[in-house]
């Protein structure tokens, strides 16, 4: 497990993208895996529980506990150390949701999650990070994750949303592709902006991934988000993580109406 600051920038501010192999047992990615087919189920079916991504493909934000590994993740070193040396001691988690490219989802059109701030367009400092766990042991079939490295750094001047680099510099995208095979266990950080998509599913299994989102202190990607716990999920919860939470905290859980839609995806 890498917890040298040094490395952990490096990567983040190079490639974009950094991974700790094996941070959980396979068993407990299978209860990640049932936790999040549970959800499913409750939501799926339900105006804006479930929103679309692209064919087949799905994004689906939950409260912390409806994840059973939720504090196990919030609290593990390397996540702990990746958040502290990136986007200092006062990082806030404002998001967890998955993400399940079904079979038949396509190739997404390459982009990145939102538009680049200020900060890392004029101040070359990335103030989000998104870090995913996925469900399954990824295959090439599974239409893995794909992703550009250092090109959390581009301007891409024209861009729709900010967030869709013209089809004209694709190549450069495809040049540097890299493609993502974790297993269960595993969990990634990257900085949202480096340039990615998720690719066509052409297996007859569904491929969840759960995403838990971070900001730095300046950021507002919580503005998109509706993180809620309930009262006495919150008062138990570590100071460790419940310091570190931006929240409501609310009597009784309701379905979290999602707002960023990314109409570029669908």
């Amino acid at each position: 497990m890498e917890l040298d600051e040094a490395r952990i920038m490096g990567g983040l501010y190079g490639d974009g993208i950094i991974a700790c192999r094996g941070a959980f047992s396979p068993a407990w990615a299978d209860g990640l895996a049932a936790d999040i087919w549970r959800v499913w189920e409750r939501v799926k079916d339900r105006p804006g529980g479930a929103l679309p991504r692209g064919p087949h493909r799905f994004y689906v934000e939950v409260a912390p506990e409806d994840i059973g590994g939720f504090v196990d993740i919030a609290t593990h070193p390397w996540f702990v150390a990746v958040c502290e040396a990136v986007l200092t001691k006062d990082y806030r988690i404002v998001e967890v949701g998955f993400d399940i490219p079904f079979p038949g989802a396509q190739d997404q059109p390459w982009h990145r999650d939102f538009r680049a701030p200020e900060a890392t367009l004029e101040g070359r400092r990335l103030n989000s990070l998104a870090f995913n766990l996925t469900a399954i042991d990824t295959k090439a079939e599974h239409g893995p994750f794909e992703v550009a490295p250092g090109t959390q750094w581009d301007r891409i001047e024209g861009a729709v949303d900010g967030m869709f680099p013209d089809r004209a510099l694709w190549g450069r995208y495809e040049a540097r592709a890299e493609q993502k095979m974790p297993q269960r266990g595993d969990m990634s950080a990257r900085s949202a902006l480096t340039i990615h998509r998720g690719t066509a599913n052409r297996s007859d299994d569904p491929r969840p991934v759960l995403v838990v989102g971070v900001d730095a202190p300046d950021a507002t990607n919580a503005g998109h988000h509706d993180l809620q716990v309930t009262r006495g999920y919150f008062d138990a919860l570590p100071a460790r993580v419940r310091d570190h939470l931006t929240c409501r905290v609310v009597d009784e859980l309701s379905m979290i109406e999602q707002h960023h839609v990314i109409e570029g995806l669908l």
